[in-house]
């Protein structure tokens, strides 16, 4: 058994190693993006925009409202119980713009489009179309890596807004049908509980949920060696992966938002 352990620990070690210089190249190619701007690919960042964004808006708007819905439902037996009913916009509020529709969504997008990533660039690898790519002199990072990246940077932080205001919008009708707490009552006592910092923390997170869904999707599609059966083993890596990372982002997240009493 500790045979078994240190071997699992030593795998799992040159894993986080390689991880940190693809982390590496990736910057380093991102670099070479930004010092030179023509060399930047517009087309596959639209499209992967298209594909990672706007194509997720019905799973992420229906999830998150649903999500809404039962935070609302939860916390209406335990307010109706004080005759605190107005509070519901608090709950709602602070707990769907602050952790749930943030987390939710790269969740979400992690088993859409990090799987996706993944398939994608180990089939490549196992057809030797990456090789190909070296050979002929493109850029297996710029091409397959950058545009994804980049398109998930900006679509990510706008599928949190969107989620946002999904969530909201479910709160505010179980809340009606629930707590008998009207559309206009809802908003008022919501706008003066949700500070803008609090929707800024839930929005900043974004980011940083967008880059260790894609580094760790294109990671394992780059490390696909063999046949069919190491591109369905390294997908499913991809997505463990990366929502382990994102969850464990997200506690680091509100430890040192607490600190910083934010």
């Amino acid at each position: 058994m500790l045979e078994k352990v240190g071997n699992r620990a030593c795998v799992a070690w040159v894993q986080a190693c390689a991880l940190l210089a693809f982390v590496g190249e990736a910057a380093m190619a991102l670099a070479g993006w930004l010092a030179h701007p023509a060399r930047i690919r517009w087309r596959p960042i639209a499209f992967n925009l298209r594909s990672s964004g706007w194509d997720a808006l019905p799973i992420v708007g229906t999830l998150s409202f649903l999500m809404g819905v039962v935070v609302a439902y939860q916390g209406a037996d335990q307010l109706r119980r004080y005759g605190a009913h107005i509070f519901v916009a608090d709950l709602v509020g602070l707990s769907m713009l602050r952790e749930f529709a943030p987390l939710m969504t790269a969740i979400i997008i992690a088993g859409r489009s990090g799987s996706a990533h993944a398939a994608q660039i180990g089939t490549m690898s196992v057809t030797q179309e990456i090789d190909a790519m070296r050979t002929i002199g493109i850029a297996p990072l710029e091409m397959l890596v950058l545009p994804k990246f980049l398109a998930l940077l900006i679509a990510l932080p706008l599928l949190t807004v969107f989620a946002d205001l999904a969530g909201v919008l479910g709160g505010m009708f179980m809340a009606r049908s629930q707590l008998g707490v009207g559309f206009a009552e809802f908003l008022d006592r919501f706008t003066k509980a949700v500070s803008v910092t609090s929707y800024l923390v839930g929005l900043g997170k974004a980011p940083v949920f967008a880059t260790i869904i894609v580094l760790v999707g294109c990671f394992q599609g780059f490390r696909t060696r063999g046949g069919a059966d190491s591109v369905g083993q390294h997908t499913t890596r991809a997505v463990v992966q990366s929502i382990f990372l994102v969850i464990l982002a997200d506690g680091l997240f509100s430890v040192a938002f607490s600190v910083l009493h934010l």
